[in-house]
């Protein structure tokens, strides 16, 4: 997982301070491939959710299963925000494309809200992140293999899924010791976010 980068930090919105989480991957496609892949429902369904609504500035989305929202700003083929509506929470994702050159481009995904100090002790970044992590490997095997899907239940249950989703829960700890978190709070909070990706057998 060494292609990928990871921080957490804080964020100003609306006068009050909020957590980030920020990840990002490089992918050997051009940038206008990469956007369509992100922001057409087609392409959306083959590696990350079947997703339903209106795909422009002020539509509204519903990931099948997941989360909802509004689409509050896209920059074709650069940048989109998003609010993520989930479990009675609403918090922020924009995603950033930069095309390093004709066949690599970056992505940059920042997920911004306000998270429960409950919820945050007992799982830290990783909650999200593994999440997001999982996604962006879906992305890439999609690039790579247009008919490629991953089952994220059964990829969890596997020896590879089990191993990718560790190396992502210990990856958003160092982020969070990183960004000056505690050590052992995060260590703890890393591996109640990887036993619920890949529970025991």
């Amino acid at each position: 997982m060494t292609d990928v980068s990871r921080s957490i930090g804080t964020r100003t919105v609306d006068g009050a301070q909020v957590r980030s989480a920020t990840i990002a991957r490089t992918y050997p496609t051009d940038i206008d491939d990469l956007w369509e892949a992100c922001t057409t429902a087609e392409r959306i369904a083959r590696w990350f959710l079947p997703v339903t609504g209106d795909l422009r500035v002020g539509g509204r989305y519903q990931l099948e299963g997941n989360a909802a929202g509004t689409v509050e700003e896209c920059e074709a083929p650069h940048r989109f925000l998003v609010t993520w509506e989930f479990a009675g929470g609403v918090s922020r994702v924009t995603v950033t494309l930069t095309a390093l050159d004709a066949d690599h481009t970056r992505l940059e995904l920042e997920h911004v809200g306000d998270v429960p100090e409950d919820f945050w002790d007992r799982y830290g970044p990783g909650a999200t992140g593994i999440g997001w992590d999982l996604g962006l490997l879906g992305l890439a095997r999609h690039l790579d293999d247009p008919s490629a899907r991953i089952d994220e239940a059964a990829f969890g249950a596997s020896e590879e899924g089990r191993r990718f989703i560790t190396e992502s829960g210990d990856a958003w700890c160092a982020a969070a010791v990183a960004g000056g978190l505690d050590e052992r709070a995060q260590r703890e909070a890393a591996d109640r976010s990887i036993a619920f990706y890949a529970p025991a057998g």
